[in-house]
């Protein structure tokens, strides 16, 4: 098993953070991009919609106003969400080695991490609208944060690791 990280490797703080932050655009833009996808097909609707959604879970039922600044929140908090999930990731990766043992299974076992903290945590605490449990929606959205975050993440910080 390779170990990802050892003492004596010296990491410089800005090469750590633009790794993160391009990460976290990486994956914050590939999810980003699968959700709209996936709102397309199933609706036929404006994908505009996800994101006074995410707005929601701050700002409650006034996300839904129609003001285009809700618009540029729910795009700024689906990033800030990313880069907090890929700041947790790099920071957890050279401490565990069983994460460097199979990349592809650490990243697909993170996309699923990241559905349960958000769906089990995260969205219960928020002022998003509450909707009743959809096994369908639930799968898709589980396969998009496995491909889209969690993979990404998890290549990401292997291959930044590895250089450094």
């Amino acid at each position: 098993m390779e170990k990802p990280y050892t003492s004596t490797n010296t990491i410089k703080r800005g090469s750590i953070f633009s790794a993160i932050l391009l990460t976290a655009l990486l994956a914050g833009t590939l999810d980003a991009a699968a959700a709209v996808v996936h709102y397309i097909i199933a609706t036929g609707k404006n994908p505009i919609v996800i994101f006074p959604y995410i707005a929601s879970g701050v700002f409650g039922k006034a996300a839904f106003s129609g003001e285009s600044i809700m618009v540029f929140w729910g795009f700024l908090f689906h990033y800030l969400i990313a880069f907090i999930f890929t700041i947790f990731f790099f920071l957890l990766y050279p401490r565990v080695n069983l994460l460097a043992a199979n990349i592809f299974i650490t990243g697909i076992v993170y996309g699923l991490f990241v559905w349960l903290v958000m769906n089990l945590l995260v969205l219960p605490v928020s002022n998003i609208p509450k909707s009743t449990f959809d096994l369908k929606g639930a799968i898709i959205g589980v396969i998009i944060l496995m491909f889209c975050i969690g993979m990404p993440i998890a290549l990401m910080a292997k291959n930044f690791y590895k250089r450094n």
